[in-house]
């Protein structure tokens, strides 16, 4: 019989993307975050789990899987397209495996990425029909992966406090997605960018979830001061749902670029791809057809340090610094939980969040990291343990009530990557649409044929354009012309249908037009806003 650990540790990954899909144009470049991500992130993920599972590893990891990627993921258009993709990369590391014959330096990477690609078409189509949301919820079902939900479309709560129903409607949409695609109730939420605020656990508790996690200063800045500070979970006031709060020392350890594991020198440069190194004429065929030339996901270069030369990436040593740097994380968690355990009367728990997309997309060798530090925290001590926010509960139900802080993850801790100059145009215009759609909700509460159809169609394009993406990369400054136009595009589609649904003149090829576009949440039903 084993002995109760010293403490926990929960690893929790958001998946998430905005809802992109273009069915009126052949190539979209923005669809291709979609297929880099299922190629460099959710596929290495889902083989790693389940090579823990073949071989009878232990474990439990939480994982977010937005409405808008399960949209997507399921989405039959995106899943061609995705399989058409993956064949234009094997067909391209066939070419480089060539290429590179004679050069001992690169033909070694040549052919990891040809097996790593003809992998993917294989996990993809033939193991799972070209629908990676089975394959998790597998995982799901098999009791490792705890999959929680999120807002709709992602939607940053903290921005619709003056109307509490917009804010309940991107909950509850997310949770009916949640129950299509899972089969069952999600227990928890990842609140879109971490974005709390009092008040918000009430619609939570209505709508069934136990637990949230937020930002280290929502926990650390609550009324009362927690007094375990992130390593318990605290009650919020007035409800019984849990926030969790994101411990800084081992989730900057992997995050950061600076002073993290990503940083070292010998792994592969996200920035260096051949989609911009080798002549056009040669890679014409495989980046925009316009001649833009983007990412492929073919990258020879190790980081080397801050210079601009960059020596050949070496995959041996890079899985080698991999394994090293999952033995150095545990260990230093062991060592927390050691400290933390001595002056606690109960086991802490290590909340260690971070996006998806970094293992894999950002940090090539992350999936391997996880790997090993799974495999090492089952086999190889007995401090730390792994678990996930319901089975902590669990085991400790009595745990201290306080109102956490208002906060996110963003730049500051707060909203100003969400509400600044470069985005704040949008909220009007949300606002607006918000205090229309549950004034329609009200007035028309049985709308049936072509009125209804409208009316869902409002609420999908509401939807659509609260995504918190939007604002985000309007902030940061990258793909903004894209981010302004989906904006813009919901918001002018919501205002005519809303027109017409006022007037009674509905256009009904226009609206045919939005649903087959716009096409999210095919059972929404616009009373969710009443």
């Amino acid at each position: 019989m084993t002995s109760q650990p010293a403490g926990y540790l929960c690893l929790v990954l958001h998946a998430h993307l905005p809802f992109v899909r273009h069915p009126e144009s052949d190539y979209c470049m923005e669809e291709n975050w979609l297929y880099e991500a299922i190629t460099e992130t959710y596929i290495p993920l889902i083989h790693t789990f389940q090579g823990l599972l073949e071989d009878g590893v232990p474990f439990r990891v939480t994982m977010s899987l937005t409405p808008t990627l399960c949209s997507m993921l399921t989405d039959e258009l995106l899943q061609r397209r995705y399989v058409a993709h993956i064949e234009r990369l094997i067909e391209l590391s066939e070419k480089e495996m060539v290429r590179t014959k004679n050069d001992a330096r690169f033909n070694a990477s040549a052919r990891m990425y040809r097996e790593q690609f003809a992998r993917c078409r294989e996990t993809f189509v033939e193991r799972n029909g070209c629908n990676l949301v089975k394959a998790f919820r597998s995982l799901q079902d098999r009791g490792v992966l705890e999959i929680i939900t999120c807002g709709a479309t992602h939607g940053y709560l903290p921005n619709m406090q003056h109307n509490s129903n917009a804010a309940r409607a991107q909950l509850e949409v997310a949770i009916s997605s949640h129950i299509k695609h899972f089969g069952r109730n999600p227990q928890g939420i990842w609140l879109p960018e971490c974005g709390y605020f009092p008040g918000v656990e009430s619609l939570l508790e209505r709508l069934g979830i136990r637990y949230f996690f937020t930002d280290t200063h929502g926990v650390l800045f609550s009324e009362p001061r927690p007094r375990y500070g992130v390593f318990a979970p605290v009650y919020c006031r007035g409800s019984r749902v849990a926030a969790f709060g994101r411990d800084m020392e081992s989730s900057k350890s992997v995050w950061s670029a600076e002073e993290g594991y990503p940083g070292d020198y010998y792994y592969r440069e996200f920035y260096r791809d051949i989609g911009f190194d080798l002549d056009m004429d040669y890679i014409k065929p495989y980046i925009d057809p316009i001649g833009t030339r983007i990412n492929t996901g073919v990258k020879y270069y190790r980081i080397t340090g801050k210079t601009l030369h960059k020596e050949p990436y070496e995959p041996k040593r890079a899985w080698s610094k991999a394994e090293e740097h999952a033995g150095n994380f545990l260990f230093n968690r062991e060592k927390q939980v050691e400290y933390l355990s001595s002056i606690m009367d109960r086991p802490p728990i290590i909340v260690a969040p971070y996006d998806a997309e970094l293992f894999g997309h950002w940090w090539y060798e992350g999936p391997r990291w996880l790997d090993r530090l799974l495999r090492k925290t089952a086999l190889d001590q007995q401090t730390v343990a792994l678990t996930t926010a319901p089975d902590y509960l669990s085991s400790f139900p009595k745990n201290q009530v306080c109102t956490p802080s208002f906060s996110s993850w963003g730049y500051k801790g707060y909203s100003e990557v969400w509400l600044e100059g470069s985005n704040d145009w949008i909220y009007r215009h949300l606002h607006i649409m918000e205090d229309r759609m549950v004034e329609c909700a009200a007035d028309f509460p049985d709308a049936r044929g072509v009125l209804k159809r409208a009316l869902n169609q409002m609420a999908r394009e509401l939807l659509l354009a609260e995504s918190s993406d939007w604002a985000f990369i309007m902030k940061t400054g990258t793909m903004v012309q894209y981010a302004t136009r989906r904006t813009r595009e919901h918001i002018a589609a919501f205002l005519r249908l809303h027109e017409e649904v006022r007037s009674g003149t509905i256009d009904e090829d226009f609206l045919s037009g939005l649903e087959a576009h716009h096409s999210i949440f095919p059972e929404i039903d616009y009373r969710v806003y009443a």
